[in-house]
């Protein structure tokens, strides 16, 4: 019997690669984050049908959680950018130094602020290891390797 062992990644690793929160093995978006093709969501899990927009405007929270983090970019931009050239007095540098990282990192901040909402900011949204079982072969064939 040859059935092929599938090991349930942790939360942080799940989280990473943008797996459902539910039965972590399912894709939340359909596609690559950068490419040529916009990025999509699915509407829900391929694997435990689980529904990710929770409820009608659902995901407007996220665009919070997308501020907070090109916040921080940005910050982190302009301070990497006086490290490395000491420089205060051109306001130029620093709009040619920043905008474009942000613009570079819109699609990280899309998909993550929404993988941030469902993972560690939705109530009542945890993994349950049932719904990571495969239908045909019940629990076998599973490992569950979270943190």
């Amino acid at each position: 019997m040859n059935k092929q062992e599938y090991k349930v990644p942790g939360e942080f690793a799940a989280a990473v690669q943008a797996k459902c929160p539910r039965c972590r093995r399912g894709d939340m978006f359909a596609g690559s984050m950068y490419g040529l093709k916009l990025q999509k969501m699915n509407v829900s899990c391929p694997h435990c049908s689980l529904k990710f927009e929770r409820e009608p405007g659902y995901f407007y929270v996220s665009m919070f959680v997308s501020y907070a983090m090109n916040v921080a970019e940005m910050i982190s931009i302009a301070v990497a950018t006086y490290v490395l050239t000491n420089n205060l007095e051109n306001m130029w540098l620093y709009f040619a130094t920043i905008f474009p990282a942000v613009f570079i990192l819109s699609p990280f901040n899309y998909r993550y602020s929404r993988v941030v909402l469902l993972y560690w900011l939705t109530p009542g949204l945890h993994y349950s290891p049932e719904t990571s079982r495969d239908s045909s072969n019940g629990s076998e064939g599973i490992t569950d390797t979270r943190n």
